[in-house]
């Protein structure tokens, strides 16, 4: 079965960096995009990056700048730097997975950014 799993997320002030980690297997076909998302409590869950196959990226208003997606096969990352208080959310790792074009979601990691 296709599993993603993220690391990375922890507890760090503001203005500091983290960068998260998903490694996705289980899938004889590979996977085409793959991206964060976030979900503070009360609030949906939203894009925060994405990155296609063939290297576009897609990236939130809201860390423009600040965030970077990048990719080394079926591992994607995400740096974040210059961490708000707002940015303060439970961030999951998706997949799309190639040929039967379905849709992964990690467990979470959680990022709390104090001020």
């Amino acid at each position: 079965q296709v599993q993603l799993v993220e690391s990375g997320g922890g507890l760090v002030q503001a203005g500091g960096s983290l960068r998260l980690s998903c490694a996705a297997s289980g899938s004889i076909f590979g996977f085409n995009n793959m991206g964060w998302y976030r979900q503070a409590p009360g609030k949906q869950r939203d894009l925060v990056a994405q990155l296609t196959r063939g290297g576009n990226t897609n990236y939130a208003d809201s860390v423009k700048g600040r965030f970077t997606i990048s990719r080394d096969k079926n591992t994607v990352y995400l740096q974040m730097n210059s961490l708000k208080p707002e940015d303060t959310a439970v961030y999951y790792c998706n997949a799309d997975e190639r040929v039967l074009m379905t849709h992964h979601w990690g467990k979470g990691t959680l990022v709390t950014v104090s001020s």
